[in-house]
């Protein structure tokens, strides 16, 4: 069963750039936004990524840790990381296990063949761990903006 607004997010433990293992319920205390991109290195979750990155001191003081995910190994996130100057972790989920939580798994079309990859999609888990907001099928434009709105809005509620 995929998670649903209101609900707790079941603790989840994964691997993560840095040569850290990420613990949800360690981060209790802070709202987490956890986004989920398709493949490291891409234009698009490139761009996504400058943004968290560049906003990153607005999510700061707003109390709100960013963790980005995709199935891609650890060395490709480690990469991505450094290259693109990334100021938060990436998780590597290759057994899909939070993707799985989150239910981003679709099917999807490119050059007319179908296959399943990861929707872009992000989760605002607030300070009790219960999931506060999702978006999904995200279009990369603005939607950083969308996010740390919705986190200063929620922290200030706290």
């Amino acid at each position: 069963m995929p998670v649903e607004i209101g609900q707790t997010v079941p603790d989840f433990s994964a691997t993560a750039t840095g040569d850290t293992t990420i613990t949800l319920s360690e981060l209790r205390g802070q709202q987490v936004v956890v986004y989920f991109y398709p493949k490291a290195s891409t234009p698009g979750c490139t761009t996504q990524g400058g943004d968290f990155r560049d906003r990153m001191a607005a999510f700061e003081a707003a109390n709100t840790v960013i963790l980005g995910v995709s199935r891609d190994g650890l060395r490709a996130q480690e990469n991505f990381k450094t290259k693109q100057a990334f100021n938060f972790d990436l998780i590597s989920d290759k057994d899909e296990s939070l993707c799985t939580l989150f239910d981003v798994i679709k099917l999807k079309k490119m050059y007319g063949k179908e296959h399943l990859g990861i929707e872009r999609s992000t989760f605002l888990i607030d300070t009790d761990g219960k999931l506060a907001k999702e978006w999904r099928g995200v279009k990369v434009p603005g939607h950083v903006d969308e996010v740390l709105a919705a986190s200063e809005e929620l922290n200030a509620s706290h």
